[in-house]
């Protein structure tokens, strides 16, 4: 599944996932291909992204099962959306949903083993809160955090961004640094809102409100809106899984590659982020996730099929064209590890 932009269809494509309207209605479902005629309708509609099928078959490995991500995300959508600033209890279910997602990572084998395929996307705040929820509880269970504290990362993780619902901030696809003064000012107090809207409820924990309140703070003092180091190690391990999603995704950043996210990470371990933390981390998370399309030092043009567990950067790739462009007949499968000449020289998605 690769996302693509609306601009880039050529009609023909097949749809990954449902495109629906804010209130869940389905405009076109999953599996259908998308004719020339559609495309024009959705970009009258503002559909500016979508998710497609890549036909060509590559083992991906993801935290969560799409059909399980898509359920979760609805019901997120829902409880949120429902939400006003007076109107908190209804926010309690969402303690359910943070464990369902526990509960839907712990059913996969060897769960704390694997590498995963984590993927650039759209800036849905949803899909960004479960996103992390999920990166945060994976990176707990790597670093054995206490089970209490990992239902309480969860919920802290769905809740995190709430108090963007009290600014009119575009902070999509947008670095901080062209926001003017009083949009960045407004921005950087999303997580006073957040906090100040759920400090005195009792279904709350004093940890998940904490993770709303510093999940932008870094270690060394330069985060917001507080600009404290005093962090808590579970906060920490939210601010290094949020900071990394809302890069893939561009939330309030232009959005970057994974590889990009993984090697500001690693730039940073100590300094703004947990090092102990990152390692574990970048233990699960696929340099080149399976389904991308990269370019070799040797110029060839290939696809990523799967992972290698100690070598998260050298993948199983099959050669789609070779280094003159011509599409290359038959299946040429490179295992990156066992072919030590041949390197991932840039990503093409």
């Amino acid at each position: 599944m690769i996302v693509k932009k609306i601009d880039e269809l050529e009609g023909g494509e097949i749809l990954a996932r449902n495109i629906m309207t804010w209130d869940y209605q389905i405009i076109l479902p999953e599996g259908i291909a998308i004719r020339k005629d559609y495309i024009e309708k959705l970009k009258e509609l503002g559909i500016t992204e979508v998710y497609i099928k890549d036909e060509t078959k590559s083992e991906e490995i993801v935290i969560l099962k799409s059909e399980a991500e898509e359920s979760i995300r609805e019901t997120v959508k829902d409880i949120l959306e429902r939400h006003t600033y007076q109107n908190n209890e209804e926010l309690s279910e969402l303690s359910e949903t943070a464990d369902n997602i526990i509960s839907s990572i712990l059913e996969e084998d060897q769960v704390v083993e694997k590498i995963y395929d984590i993927k650039e996307r759209s800036a849905d705040i949803y899909e960004h809160s479960i996103s992390i929820c999920s990166l945060a509880i994976l990176t707990a269970l790597k670093l054995n955090v206490e089970k209490e504290k990992i239902h309480e990362i969860g919920v802290g993780c769905l809740l995190h961004d709430i108090g963007l619902r009290y600014t009119t901030v575009d902070y999509n696809n947008k670095d901080m640094e062209t926001l003017n003064k009083q949009e960045l000012a407004a921005y950087k107090k999303h997580p006073i809102y957040g906090y100040t809207s759920l400090k005195d409820e009792p279904w709350i924990s004093e940890l998940s409100k904490s993770i709303i309140l510093y999940h932008h703070e870094r270690m060394d003092g330069s985060g917001f809106p507080l600009r404290t180091k005093e962090i808590s190690f579970e906060c920490r391990i939210v601010n290094v899984c949020d900071a990394f999603d809302e890069m893939i995704c561009g939330i309030a950043c232009k959005r970057r590659k994974v590889y990009e996210a993984i090697e500001y990470l690693n730039n940073f371990k100590g300094k703004l982020f947990d090092e102990r933390i990152v390692e574990a981390f970048l233990g699960f998370t696929a340099v080149y996730p399976s389904g991308t399309h990269v370019l070799t030092n040797e110029g060839e043009t290939a696809i990523v099929l799967s992972q290698n567990k100690d070598f998260k950067d050298r993948p199983v790739i099959r050669i789609l064209k070779d280094k003159d462009g011509n599409e290359v007949k038959g299946e040429i499968i490179k295992d990156l590890v066992k072919v030590h000449n041949v390197f991932i020289e840039k990503t093409l998605d």
